[in-house]
């Protein structure tokens, strides 16, 4: 193989290139004519060196006139065709130039990730192959195990809400597994998940009755406006019929309960249009139920509680359950109301 000024530039940068003991230069190259006058120096290299070449003959580079016809042949000490640079460098060096680098590279700096040569240096594709990290995604997922729930002993307790009572999210939140869980749907507009006239003051009555840490309650978290009226529940349906689901894959010894204002009432019977069946559930309770003439799913009718105020007119009245103000009068049955749920879930 020839080697011409152009690829000497390209070795000698490349050697230039890798952290070294200093390389004397290269002090006239054999068959080169007298001198190369003008040739400014290489970093590291004496005065004289390659780059630039100012003061060649006329006519540059092509052919170098002044050379052994043939260019440089063979350059003694490279092995013909530099077939990589074996370890320690170029064998034997350069005559009068270029020794051979010395084993391992020294000083080299090591590549994180990659093993290090002997004396400190690296090497890709040799030693031992570096451990990716794990992937998150690969973490296993808990899932229900059986009877026992997902749910464990570490837990919080639910407790009684706050203050306005209007949002409950023991379910989601996953707190402790207790004997009983109520899923509710408040009616159109109602503050948070639960709103405030039904809801509550039926919750309060139940943690009067089993104790505070005793109850699950979770609000079905749905649009609940006025336009959502028209679609007879099909707004949180679903999302009912999920939030039962997650319930007793969290703890399954719980007793379900499903209860609903107004259009939350339209809810609950929606849910069982959406997966929900009585075998998930022990009952319904229901206020004001604008759909109060129509079965809740196929729950039997010792399972559904349905209270309508003398005075309602979204429900068509009647005073179902003892009800007996307007629609916004269902606090007034809050007690009943309990000792119905606790009776359905075989906890009276």
């Amino acid at each position: 193989m020839r080697y011409t000024v152009g690829s000497l530039v390209a070795l000698a940068g490349l050697t230039n290139g890798l952290p070294h003991p200093q390389l004397p230069g290269l002090p006239g190259l054999p068959g080169l004519p007298s001198g190369l006058p003008g040739l400014p120096g290489l970093p590291g290299l004496p005065s004289g060196g390659l780059p630039g070449l100012p003061g060649l003959p006329s006519g540059g580079l092509p052919g170098l006139p002044g050379l052994p016809s043939g260019g440089l042949p063979g350059l003694p000490g490279l092995p013909t065709g530099l077939p990589g640079l074996p370890t320690g460098g170029l064998p034997g060096g350069l005559p009068g130039g270029l020794p051979g680098l010395p084993t391992g590279l020294p000083g080299t700096p090591s590549i994180p990730g990659l093993p290090g040569l002997p004396g400190g240096g690296n090497s890709v594709g040799t030693g031992p192959q570096a451990t990716a990290a794990p992937n998150k995604t690969d973490v296993a997922v808990p899932t229900p195990t059986g009877a026992a729930g997902t749910i464990g002993s570490d837990c919080k307790p639910q407790g009684a809400a706050g203050a306005l009572g209007s949002t409950e999210n023991g379910v989601t939140d996953k707190n402790c597994c207790t004997g009983l869980t109520v899923i509710f749907a408040r009616g159109t507009g109602e503050l948070g998940n639960v709103g405030t006239i039904s809801g509550p003051p039926m919750f309060k009555a139940l943690r009067q009755k089993l104790g505070a840490d005793k109850v699950t309650i979770q609000g079905v978290n749905y649009a609940a406006s006025a336009a959502g009226n028209a679609n007879l529940g099909a707004d949180g349906g679903k999302v009912m019929a999920q939030l039962v689901a997650s319930a007793l894959s969290q703890c399954p010894s719980t007793k379900v309960v499903v209860s609903g204002y107004s259009q939350g009432g339209m809810v609950v019977h929606n849910a069982f249009q959406n997966g929900l069946s009585s075998s998930n559930v022990a009952g319904a309770v229901l206020f004001g139920d604008p759909l109060k003439q129509s079965a809740v799913g196929n729950l039997p009718k010792d399972k559904v509680k349905e209270f309508c105020g003398t005075a309602d007119l979204i429900c068509g009245g009647g005073g179902d359950g003892g009800a007996t103000g307007d629609h916004l009068g269902y606090g007034s049955v809050a007690d009943a109301a309990a000792t119905f749920v606790l009776q359905a879930a075989g906890l009276a």
